[in-house]
Parts: structure tokens; sequence; C-alpha cells
């Protein structure tokens, strides 16, 4: 387990870095000007290569991507363009409300769609299993801003269940909170909870045909415990790979319910940055939410080891 461990951290950290450097050829690319888009197009010329030259945007690409890269090891992205303050003072309470929305999605989805899975693989071929497959087919391909769309038009706007401006007030209980975020979470729900519920239907029709499943059950185990010990065990392998690539797709896909809904969350930071240029923000933002996903795949990488031996010691060698 130490020698997989170690494997998977290196991955990450070189992911990280490609991340990274692929962020700032990105933002290099992008037309525009800081210094003009912050002072305006009135402006003198001189002003404007003024504060480039103290936003440092103006010095070789070769520096400014060594700064960047250092900068990123220690978790300091400068300071944002237009408020001047630190990058990680401006991104964390946008990070931690699109966690918050994310969290609440995943907390929904996950159960839903892997109590789907297998109650369509359960029951294999029939009705119920057809309208599992169609149903999580027709909520998948919906894009969330379009899902988003029609939730806040019915349930914020006709039947005012919930608030088109999702963003809580600062102190909001944890139940006022829930009220804001519960429809824009439906949103990436309908989306995600698809992929979930067929990942696991596949992985428990394979497993109810295996012949370990067939010996388990030849010996006379209960239903139950077969399907706990020696079905899922297996079955949600896939499963775990699925929701933890899943967890980055929320924080990238969350930019259009964000919008649709006015939450003040990552997604709407990173528009706004890309908008003025901001090019601080725009990397800290990424880099940050990279680390989120590859977070998130090391500890699927674990749970995945634990659940399968194979898994650690083909790693290993």
């Amino acid at each position: 387990m130490g020698r997989f461990l170690a494997k998977r951290l290196l991955s990450s950290l070189v992911t990280l870095f490609l991340v990274a450097t692929f962020v700032f050829a990105i933002v290099n690319v992008l037309p525009g000007n800081p210094g003009r888009q912050l002072l305006g197009p009135q402006a003198p010329e001189t002003e404007v290569v003024k504060l480039n030259e103290r936003l440092g945007v103006n010095r070789p690409l070769v520096t400014q991507y060594v700064s960047s890269i250092g900068n990123m090891l220690t978790l300091d992205f400068g300071k944002s363009f237009v408020s001047d303050k630190d990058v990680v003072d401006e991104v964390t309470k946008p990070l931690v409300r699109s966690a918050k929305l994310a969290l609440l999605a995943l907390v929904i989805t996950i159960p839903l769609g892997i109590g789907a899975g297998i109650f369509a693989a359960r029951r294999q071929n029939k009705f119920a299993d057809r309208a599992v497959v169609m149903t999580s087919v027709s909520t998948s391909s919906v894009p969330e801003f379009v899902s988003a769309t029609i939730i806040a038009s019915l349930f914020c706007v006709t039947w005012k269940f919930g608030f088109v401006f999702a963003t809580p007030p600062d102190g909001s209980s944890f139940f006022l909170q829930l009220r804001y975020l519960i429809f824009p979470a439906m949103a990436m729900v309908l989306l995600y909870f698809g992929y979930i519920a067929r990942m696991t239907r596949v992985g428990v029709i394979n497993a109810l045909q295996s012949d370990y499943v067939r010996t388990a059950t030849m010996k006379g185990l209960a239903p139950s415990k077969v399907m706990r010990t020696h079905v899922l065990r297996n079955a949600l392998v896939p499963t775990i790979t699925v929701i933890s690539t899943q967890i980055g797709y929320l924080l990238g896909s969350i930019i259009g319910v964000e919008r649709v809904f006015n939450y003040q969350g990552i997604g709407l930071t990173i528009t706004d940055a890309v908008k003025s240029k901001n090019m601080p923000i725009l990397q800290g933002t990424v880099v940050l939410v990279a680390f989120v996903y590859i977070i998130a795949n090391l500890l699927a990488d674990l749970l995945i080891a634990f659940l399968n031996p194979r898994v650690r010691l083909g790693g290993s060698r």
C-alpha cells in the first residue's frame, strides 16, 4: 500500500504541474491588455504601460512562467489585478460556496444513483430496469444550464418554492442555506444521476453473473449477505471511479448553474476573471479546483485499492 500511495502522489504532483503549465499558456493566449482593461479606454497609454509594469505582465514569458510555477508550489498566486488583494483570500469564499453546492449535489446523487442502479440490475430486462435506464439517459442528456433554467423558472419564479438569487446571506442557518441551495443542486443531480445509475447497474449485473456469486448462492448464503459481501464490493469499483471523476466535472460545470441562479461561487469568479484578464485570480482558481479534483481521485484510488487488493498489488510493481 505504501508503494501504491507513493506512485499515486507522484502522478498527482505531475498532473498539478501540467495543469498549471496549461493554465499559464491559455492565460497568455487570451487577447486583451490587462492595464487597458483595468484603467479603461480613455486612460493615457503611459499610465497603461506603468500599470502593466507594476503588474509584471510585460516581463518575458519565460520569467513569468518560472515565477508562476514557483508561486504555485507555495500556494502564493500573488494579488488580484482588480482588488489588489491576495488571490487565496479572494477565492476562498467562492470556492467554499461552490464546494457546499457540489457536496449537496453529491449527497443527493450518490445514494440515489447507486440505489437506482442496484434496483435496475436486480430486475434486468424488465419494465423497471428499462424505466431506470431511459430516465438516466434522458436526464444526463440535458445540459445543466438548461435544467437549471427550467428549475429556476418553475420552482423559483412561478411557484416561488426557492430563490432565484441562490447566495444565502452571511450567517444563515444550516436549514436556510439548504433552502437556497436545494434547487441549484437539483439541476446538477439530474445530470449526474444517470452516469452513476448506469455504471452501478452494469457493475452489479456483471457481479451477479460471476462464478463467485453463484458459488456463494449455492452455499446457501442469504441474498442480502451475498449482495453486501460479494456483489457490491466488486460492482462498486467502477462506480467509485465515476464518482471521483464527476467531482471535478461538478466544479467545472457548476459555472452554468451559478450563472442561472446568480450564485457567487467559483464559476462566477472564473468567468469574471476571464472577462477582466485577471490572470492571478484565473490561475489561482483553476489550480485550486484541479487540486480538489486530484485529491478526490487520490482518495478514490485508495478506496478502490482497499476494496480490491489486486489493484494495489498491480500498482506496487
